[in-house]
């Protein structure tokens, strides 16, 4: 039976009205040159961290493999500059782990790998997924999951529907904006190579409906009935509320259906993939060039030229500031990601990531947090819940250590949104102490 394309985005529950702030949706990309030395940590995706492949001294061009694992969920990590790689380190993550990295001083060249050429025919889901692995492409959204993992659906999957998520909920971050404006063809492309593969029987690109300019564009490319008369690519406009870009909320606005705790999109039929990676992975089949820079928003009321740069992955934060005019004023909270959901950063001397989508400089005046007051019982977290959890009793739990009740309070389907937050009057520490919870969670479970 057909499957018919919604006419109208389904019903979620919860969520926040936030200000959008897209400063920088209007701006081309600019391409930023290559910097003096980049840094490629060897962990830049969820899964086994990569081994390094190359030694100090070695020579290596754009393209070149210096870091891979035998681990099924794992993505090799890829030079994004050439020359000569001066150190092999240990650096922290924005998240806090410790993880081996690869310093390369760049010649200047940007010379590509000369074994760098378009894999052969890829017209199966097994070629699709070793071809995603080859090119070191991870999810370039949010968390980095391995994209092979997720194209490589396990045999009696039946995956009917493939969403493409350019909903980009997060305040400040116009990258996927800009990649739907610069490279829309490449974006239809790379839907059409999925889709044709998989045998996916309908796409949805999900847009929040504040971009107008994209939905319009993405329209004109998707209604061209020359490629395909029968079943068309169709755009899905969402209401403008984080956080329609959450993979589960994504499901359920698109499709009405609801992905159960602990499973994934794939168990519902659903192939979610971000904007960017579909775009790069049409390119990839195109050139054969792997995963090497990402486009980024630079934005905050501390820095002095907002803009979208693409940039070498690996590249030094305080570099890609700097190439954004620099700091107008000291900055008191650097983020990588959205205001919602990215990290804080110790430094700006960490390098940029494969999946990292944003970084934001703010001044004193946008960085200060309330005091916390007592909980007024009001349920406005509750309310804003996308998860349908109760946040104040899993704080409650969280700060008595009491992991049977976080169980049962399911608190590892919260996603971090930060939805509760955001709307609680009292200023409570939501997100904090769930994040606390699930480490407890984890740890007893680990020791059983």
């Amino acid at each position: 039976m057909e499957l018919d394309f919604p006419k109208r985005p389904f019903r979620t529950h919860g969520g926040a009205a936030v200000p959008h702030r897209k400063n920088t949706w209007s701006t081309p990309s600019a391409e930023m040159p290559p910097p003096p030395w980049v840094v490629l940590p060897m962990q830049q995706h969820i899964g086994a961290p990569c081994v390094p492949t190359v030694k100090k001294g070695d020579q290596v061009f754009v393209g070149t493999v210096v870091g891979d694992s035998e681990a099924y969920v794992s993505a090799p990590v890829h030079a994004s500059v050439s020359g000569k790689v001066e150190d092999i380190t240990e650096i922290m993550l924005p998240g806090g782990q410790m993880t081996k990295a690869v310093v390369i001083r760049s010649d200047g060249n940007m010379e590509p790998d000369p074994g760098i050429h378009p894999p052969a025919a890829v017209t199966k889901k097994e070629e699709l997924a070793q071809a995603a692995r080859a090119a070191g492409l991870v999810g370039l959204g949010g968390a980095g999951f391995p994209a092979h993992v997720k194209l490589n659906t396990p045999e009696g999957t039946n995956i009917d529907t493939l969403l493409v998520n350019a909903a980009e909920c997060e305040p400040y971050v116009t990258s996927d904006h800009r990649e739907a404006l610069e490279n829309g063809k490449n974006v239809l492309e790379g839907i059409y190579k999925v889709k044709e593969i998989l045998g996916v029987e309908r796409v949805i690109i999900a847009v929040e409906d504040n971009k107008p300019d994209v939905i319009q564009k993405l329209k004109e490319i998707a209604d061209n009935k020359e490629r395909d008369p029968k079943d068309q690519v169709r755009v899905l406009a969402l209401r403008s509320r984080y956080p329609q870009g959450a993979e589960k909320v994504l499901v359920q606005a698109c499709t009405g259906r609801k992905v159960p705790e602990g499973k994934l999109p794939a168990d519902v039929g659903c192939l979610v993939m971000n904007i960017g990676s579909v775009s790069f992975l049409a390119s990839y089949l195109r050139t054969g060039m792997p995963l090497t820079k990402k486009r980024v928003t630079v934005d905050g009321s501390a820095v002095r030229d907002p803009k979208n740069v693409i940039v070498p992955v690996g590249t030094p934060i305080r570099d890609l500031i700097a190439f954004c005019g620099g700091y107008k004023e000291t900055p008191k909270k650097l983020l990588m990601g959205g205001p919602m959901m990215g990290l804080a950063l110790v430094s700006d001397e960490l390098p940029i990531l494969k999946q990292n989508n944003a970084i934001l400089a703010f001044a004193q005046g946008d960085a200060l947090l309330r005091e916390p007051t007592a909980c007024i019982r009001c349920g406005r977290c509750v309310a804003a819940c996308p998860m349908g959890l109760m946040p104040t009793k899993l704080e409650e739990a969280a700060e008595a250590g009491d992991g049977e009740k976080l169980r049962s309070l399911h608190v590892m389907t919260c996603m971090e949104c930060g939805c509760c937050a955001y709307s609680c009057p009292a200023g409570r520490r939501l997100v904090q102490a769930i994040r606390m919870g699930k480490s407890l969670v984890k740890k007893e479970g680990g020791k059983k």
